[in-house]
């Protein structure tokens, strides 16, 4: 049997990822995160260790750790998900994101040469390309433009996997997704945050003009393709994988005001009249796009819910889910809240 080491298996994306793995394949997952803020058990609830998984706390930027997990666990494939992944903290306290994302992809790395791992797939974002205010999408050969700081972390993530690849011959794929959104989402990414706000009645706090531009893409199109990748990708190859779906933040919430409306039962209009404009944060890139030709033409990869539908289900499960949504934002999430929307970086108190 296979055994595929998950990192980050407990977050938004690891979580649908490692749960998609146990339903289609014959593999013992090992599941290793830091569990941080953003990776909860309750993600993987109702999955429990046996023969065909196990979950092991650690972070991956700790050596020792590492290198004693893949002695024990000897896996064959490693998937890194781990990673801090939001905008907002990292412009407020960047040093995480380079010790996660970037220093600990480097151990991954070194640990999977020095274990001989078979496959190592990077998981990567398309902010790593930069702003796109030209109008064109980025295809997987387009040079690297970070402009904030998980940007920058995350690119360095991508550049020391081509190393390895090209250094020492280690068979790295690289994986750069669009944003991504659905169920057990942490809400302080746009969509579960304006949801949550939605089911509140509490201000829907929109950065600057909301004209930022964004593709988006439901989260389980995504472990799809990612699943393609692992099948059938090719070894020191990058993935782009969006829906090619690009719309504005102001738009975003304009259709989660109506959609939530319509399974709330509450005029979507009095919805919106709660859209408040605010202060822009910094570094704030105008839009993001990327072409998916490759892994389409390549892999045969197609998304097959729409954003609609995708939005509908999402809203769905947390309306359903709200006892969730409380746990995991308790306590520290309000001082996050107050520092970034509340004070407005600072400009207004």
């Amino acid at each position: 049997m296979k055994r595929l080491l998950i990192a980050g298996g407990c977050g938004f994306m690891g979580s649908h990822f490692v749960r998609s793995m146990l339903s289609k394949a014959d593999l013992k997952i090992i599941n290793v995160d830091k569990l941080t803020y953003a990776g909860n058990l309750e993600n993987l609830k109702g999955i429990v260790d046996s023969d065909h998984y196990c979950f092991v706390r650690g972070d991956i930027s700790d050596q020792s750790f590492v290198d004693d997990l893949y002695a024990k666990e000897r896996p064959n494939i490693v998937i890194n998900f781990a990673a801090e992944s939001h905008v907002d903290r990292s412009i407020l306290d960047p040093t995480p994101f380079f010790r996660t994302n970037t220093l600990g992809v480097q151990v991954l790395l070194e640990k999977s040469r020095k274990y001989g791992i078979e496959r190592f797939i990077q998981v990567s974002t398309d902010e790593v390309y930069g702003d796109r205010e030209d109008g064109l999408a980025c295809d997987e050969k387009q040079y690297l433009n970070p402009t904030n700081p998980y940007a920058v972390s995350k690119a360095g993530g991508d550049l020391i996997s081509l190393m390895y690849a090209n250094t020492y011959g280690l068979p790295v794929l690289i994986v750069r997704s669009c944003n991504n959104y659905g169920p057990f989402q942490f809400p302080e990414k746009l969509i579960p945050f304006m949801i949550k706000s939605i089911m509140l009645g509490h201000a829907l706090p929109l950065y600057g003009d909301g004209l930022q531009r964004r593709e988006w893409i439901y989260v389980e199109d995504c472990i799809e393709a990612i699943w393609r990748v692992l099948e059938s990708g090719e070894d020191g190859a990058i993935y782009n994988v969006t829906a090619q779906d690009e719309r504005t933040n102001l738009d975003v919430i304009r259709s989660l005001c109506k959609l939530a409306g319509d399974e709330m039962k509450v005029d979507a209009n009095k919805l919106s009249e709660h859209i408040e404009f605010i202060s822009d944060r910094p570094s704030h890139d105008r839009r993001y796009a990327m072409s998916a030709e490759k892994i389409r033409t390549a892999l045969m990869w197609r998304p097959a819910i729409s954003f609609e539908d995708g939005l509908r289900k999402t809203i769905c499960w947390y309306i359903s889910h709200k006892e969730w949504v409380e746990r995991v934002t308790s306590g520290e999430y309000r001082h996050y809240y107050d520092a970034v929307y509340t004070r407005a970086w600072g400009k207004n108190g």
